[in-house]
This record gives structure tokens, C-alpha cells and sequence, in this order.
């Protein structure tokens, strides 16, 4: 185990005065708070130290520097899921903003992207290209921890998570290595690093497969608020019969009046039911039909270029103060999670989203990596914006109640993408792969120098 750099150790003095070939900003520097912020606003996040390395070169310098000041090295890109690491004070945030380099291969069908990437970079030139990626609901987040923590998205039912479409990882190991790891080299490595995320390394680039998407047919059916027990039983009794191509969500959203929310939804409440197809508008709206003759007050449904789809969830695109809670479900309890976030329950919260899973996302692809499969045929994320102390504490009541309603029905399992808040990485897998995960971490870090955002300890 690394040594812990102490308050008014004296490493700290030596750290601050030692030329370092790579960006690097200090607590007291005037750029501290504007390098250490991330989307999560209400995340008070305080490292030793933020390294901001330009290159893999710069990397490996930042992690020997790391280990030769007795720093423990803590990966981030896009600053999402950062809740995770809970305590930072031992460690150097090597932050890969600047590693900002994509590479698309259309006719290969496949894209390398360095470490610091968003899929706001990636999702528009892949669509002009009539190709789509296995990317999530905000294309605000970063591609490298997104995929490497499993990567949930529109196309999963057909495609699988994204881990099982990455074909090669660039990582710098705790020997201050830079490897090419994929199913060749270093196979027991790359299997970890697809769901073990930030544990093993510094992934300085990784490259994916991409699928070939000219249009899908897509879109949004918004209901009054009032009606979201209607919703969501006919959407519960639509989802399981939907085909891999289709992939659902029901939403119960409350947006807040801020500008940045589009006029005709803002301020309002609703119940939606958002969806993306893989065929025809003919096809699509068939499937539909007996969401649609609800009579929705909104749709958005049509044909377009798979780019739609990073707006589709309308993510917050702004960074904000949030909080959350998810769960992996078998079915859901209506009653009572209408009993806290439905019409007359006073929810504080902003949106109550409950995803389809099934299809490709609950099967074990060949050759696949620790994070394969997700168990369970829905997931629930529910998310609030805390403005002040009194509202941090009512959504708080309301996500731990949310937590009691769906007790009973949620697996044991997690999604680590989805768990913002430090916890027992274990519960993201079963007994033979986080054993398996722990010995890995004992081959290539049994020093413990990588702390991912969700902690996997090496095999004692």
C-alpha cells in the first residue's frame, strides 16, 4: 500500500517545488477550484493534487511522480461519477482533459479515442457517417470511464454494453508502463479494465467497434402528470413483448423553470415515455400504438440520424448540484413508488427514470469483460437538484424512500455507472468475477496505487 500523504506532511512542501514535465495545480494555486470542479456541483472534491497531462507521455510522468511523492493516482476525464471516490486527500487526480484526439475507420467500423473524450465529440461525425455508437443518455460524458464502468445506452438491447464493444485499451500500469492491452495482449488485463474502471490503470485511449445506423425512429410521448399510473401500466405491459431493436424508458419528469430547459416543457410535469427503434417509421409506430392511443399531449417520435439520440434523454447540460439513487429491478412496485414521486406525493425530485434492460444487455457476450451483462429487466435512476441545505435534505427523504419502495424488488446486484456515492464494489458483480477482478488488481497494482471510483482491493 502507498503511504498517505498527510496534512503538513513534509512530501507536500517537496511536491510543490519539484519541476514536473506535465501541468500540475496545488490547493493553494489560483486555479485550484476551477480544475477541481465537476459536473456534480454539490461534490466538494479535494485531492492532494490535480495533474493535467497533454499526452500518454505526460501520464506516465504524472503517475511516477505520484508514486515517488507516496500519492496514491486517481483517474478522471469528464468529471462525472466522481461522488465515488469519496476521500481524496492521499491521492493525485490525474485529470485527462487534454487528451482530446478521436480517430473514426468508417469502413472498418471502428473509433479510437483518447482519454479525455466526450461523446459530444464522437456521436455527430459518426451519424453524418451513417454509423452509431453504444453511447448513454448525455453526450456530456466522457467515453473512456463510461465504457470502461460497463455503458448503458439506447442501442444496448441490440448491441450489448459498450465494454463489449470495446476492441483495445492504451493503459499506464502502476510500473509506469504504457500497454496496448486487447484480447492478445495482456487478456486477463483487458478483461478487467472493461467494468473494473479506474482500479487498474490510466487509460490513456481505447478503441471501439460501431454499428451501421443510417435512421432510426425515435422520440418522446409526454402525458399529463396526473395520468403516470396509466403510463406506466400500459408501459409495463408493453415493454416485454418489444424486440432487441426497441428499447424503452418511462420517465416521470418535473422540470424545473430554468432557462436552460426548452419553453414548452419547462416548469411543467409529466409522465413520458421515451424510445428509440432500430427499423421504419411504420415498424416503430406499430409497436407504439398502444402508448399512443393514450393520447399523449406531445410526440416526438420520427425518423432521424442516430445524433438525435444524445439529446433524447434531455440530460441537464450544464453541470448542477445533484443527487441520486438506482436499483436493478425484476418488476416494478407501482403503488409505491407512485406513493412517493407520483401526482399529490410532493416529490422534490426532478425526473424518476425507470430504463427497459433485457435483450443483449442481460446476455454474456463471447469474449466479454468483467462487466458483460446487467441482471434484471429494468433499472431505476432517480435524481434530484439540491439548491440549499432544506432542499439537499427533502430530496434526500425522498431518494432513501424511493429506496424503501423498491426494496423488495430490487436485485442485489448494481450498476457501478449508476451508484454515485462511495460503497461496496462487490455488490457490482457476482462472486467469481469480483474474485477474479481482485486478482488481477494483486498481478498488475498490488501496491494499491490506482484507486478507481468504485474501490477493487487485490487478492491477499
Amino acid at each position: 500500500m502507498v503511504a498517505p500523504l498527510a496534512a503538513g506532511d513534509d512530501r507536500a512542501m517537496v511536491a510543490r517545488k519539484t519541476s514536473t514535465p506535465f501541468e500540475i495545480v496545488f490547493p493553494h494555486d489560483a486555479e485550484w477550484d476551477g480544475a477541481r470542479q465537476v459536473f456534480n456541483l454539490a461534490l466538494d472534491l479535494r485531492p492532494a493534487a490535480i495533474a493535467l497531462p497533454r499526452n500518454s507521455s505526460e501520464v506516465v510522468a504524472a503517475v511516477e511522480f505520484a508514486r515517488d511523492q507516496g500519492l496514491r493516482v486517481a483517474p478522471q476525464a469528464a468529471g462525472h461519477n466522481a461522488d465515488a471516490y469519496g476521500d481524496l486527500a492521499d491521492s493525485l487526480l490525474v485529470d485527462l482533459r487534454h487528451l482530446r484526439g478521436v480517430a473514426i475507420d468508417t469502413r472498418a467500423q471502428r473509433v479510437r479515442v483518447e482519454g479525455g473524450v466526450k461523446w459530444e465529440q464522437v456521436i455527430p461525425p459518426l451519424s453524418d457517417h451513417g454509423l452509431a455508437a453504444v453511447h448513454g443518455s448525455s453526450p456530456d460524458v466522457g467515453v473512456a470511464g463510461y465504457s470502461l464502468g460497463g455503458g448503458l445506452g439506447w442501442l444496448s438491447r441490440k448491441y450489448g454494453l459498450q465494454a463489449s464493444n470495446v476492441t483495445a485499451i492504451d493503459v499506464v500500469t502502476a510500473d509506469g508502463q504504457l500497454r496496448r492491452v486487447d484480447h492478445a495482449r495482456d487478456p486477463d488485463l483487458f478483461w478487467a479494465l472493461r467494468g473494473g474502471n479506474g482500479n487498474y490503470g490510466i487509460v490513456t485511449a481505447l478503441e471501439f467497434r460501431v454499428h451501421a445506423v443510417e435512421e432510426l425512429y425515435a422520440g418522446a410521448l409526454f402525458f399529463e402528470f396526473a395520468r403516470a399510473r396509466e403510463v406506466l401500466e400500459a408501459w409495463l405491459g408493453l415493454a416485454p413483448g418489444l424486440p432487441d431493436r426497441c428499447t424503452t424508458w418511462c420517465s416521470l419528469f418535473q422540470f424545473p423553470d430554468l432557462p436552460f430547459v426548452p419553453e414548452p416543457v419547462r416548469g411543467r410535469s409529466f409522465a413520458v415515455v421515451l424510445g428509440a427503434f432500430l427499423g421504419d417509421e411504420q415498424q416503430g409506430r406499430e409497436l407504439l400504438r398502444p402508448l399512443r392511443g393514450l393520447g399523449p399531449v406531445m410526440d416526438t417520435f420520427a425518423m432521424g440520424p442516430p445524433a438525435v439520440l444524445g439529446e433524447l434523454a434531455m440530460d441537464p447540460p450544464v453541470p448542477l448540484p445533484l443527487a441520486h439513487t438506482s436499483a436493478l429491478l425484476d418488476s416494478i412496485p407501482i403503488d409505491d413508488l407512485l406513493a412517493v414521486t407520483g401526482p399529490g406525493a410532493d416529490s422534490p425530485l426532478v425526473v424518476v427514470e425507470l430504463r427497459q434492460l433485457g435483450g443483449a444487455v442481460g446476455r454474456y457476450a463471447d469474449a466479454a469483460g468483467a462487466c458483460a451483462a446487467l441482471p434484471g429487466n429494468y433499472i431505476l435512476l432517480a435524481l434530484g437538484v439540491p439548491a440549499d441545505v432544506a432542499s439537499a435534505a427533502a430530496i434526500d427523504r425522498c431518494l432513501r424512500a424511493i429506496d424503501n419502495a423498491v426494496a423488495d424488488y430490487a436485485l442485489d446486484r448494481r450498476y457501478g455507472n449508476f451508484v454515485g456515492h462511495p460503497t461496496d464494489a462487490s455488490a457490482f458483480w457476482d462472486t467469481a468475477t469480483w474474485a477474479r477482478l481482485r486478482a488481477v488488481k494483486a498481478v498488475y497494482d498490488p501496491d494499491e496505487l490506482f484507486r478507481g471510483n468504485h474501490y477493487i482491493p487485490p487478492a491477499t
